[in-house]
């Protein structure tokens, strides 16, 4: 009933799948476009796999029809369904500048903050549309509970990936994980700690007490004192996942480990590296290898 109220069925002569661009929880999403009377509009597919469960094939189609329900500018829209023949499809507008964690990547040092700041003022009204749909005016506290489903583990609320509860305090916490995002250009939330370990609130509060320093200095620090762990500036760049700033040291002249060394916190930002975030990586970085070298009486 709902895929009837709030989904368009589309024939499938009007679809035509160009390339895969992606893969998605039931399977590959391809670029393409859909027929419009004269007019080609690009799409972004959606296909089922083949050897779906008819548990996958409602769940599928039950994404299409929640998608259906919404209308505003900020949320991807759903253009239609293929429901009645295989390979059953879901299109829906084509987002060209792709997935925003990667945009800001290749875009990094591009805007400046009042551009970011108008990125997550468009995600917050998105975030606020959705929010209206689901809690009631009258009831601002409400919550609302799921028990399938995946869940987005790096971008939810501890209270949220433990019970499946969700409010408005969990969606703040979502929004600040994506603030947080876009203001260091889709750096991954939380590095490189796993799902699991993300999954325990104990870890995150272990996590939160460390020194910032420790974290970021323990990959430069391996090997004997006295002696650096790194062959070349691109190995040591490499290993504290800032290999996107190995041009900018070359082309300042900082080749060598020995003369990286010798870099005070301005020369850092004097050789192009911008966001806070990046130069304090770095220059904690430098500060674990100059401390390496000063226990074993090497120079500093």
């Amino acid at each position: 009933q709902a895929m009837l109220k709030f989904t368009t069925e589309i024939p499938p002569s009007s679809i035509t799948r160009q390339k895969v661009i992606g893969a998605g929880e039931f399977g590959e999403v391809y670029k393409g476009t859909l027929k419009r009377g004269k007019k080609e509009v690009p799409v972004a597919i959606k296909t089922l796999k083949v050897g779906y469960t008819e548990k996958q094939r409602v769940d599928f189609l039950s994404e299409a029809a929640i998608m259906g329900q919404f209308c505003h500018h900020n949320i991807i829209r759903l253009e239609g369904v293929v429901s009645k023949c295989k390979p059953f499809m879901i299109i829906t507008e084509y987002m060209e500048n792709g997935a925003l964690d990667k945009f800001l990547r290749e875009k990094e040092g591009e805007f400046g903050v009042i551009q970011l700041v108008g990125m997550l003022r468009g995600i917050a009204a998105g975030m606020k549309y959705l929010a209206n749909m689901k809690v009631l005016e009258d009831d601002p506290e409400a919550t609302y509970t799921t028990s399938g489903g995946k869940i987005p583990i790096r971008w939810t609320a501890p209270e949220a990936i433990s019970y499946r509860k969700f409010t408005s305090a969990s969606d703040v916490w979502s929004y600040g994980i994506v603030m947080w995002e876009v203001m260091s250009y889709g750096e991954r939330p939380y590095w490189d700690l796993s799902n699991h370990e993300i999954r325990a609130p104990e870890a995150l509060r272990a996590l939160a007490d460390f020194d910032p320093r420790v974290s970021i200095r323990l990959p430069s620090t391996s090997g004997p004192p006295g002696v650096p762990p790194f062959g070349s500036v691109p190995e040591w760049l490499e290993s504290i996942r800032m290999p996107q700033y190995t041009q900018h040291f070359m082309a300042s002249g900082y080749s060598t480990i020995e003369k990286v060394l010798q870099m005070t916190s301005e020369d850092i930002q004097k050789i192009g590296v911008r966001l806070p975030g990046h130069q304090k990586r770095i220059a904690y970085s430098l500060l674990g290898l100059q401390e390496q070298l000063s226990a074993g009486g090497g120079p500093a």
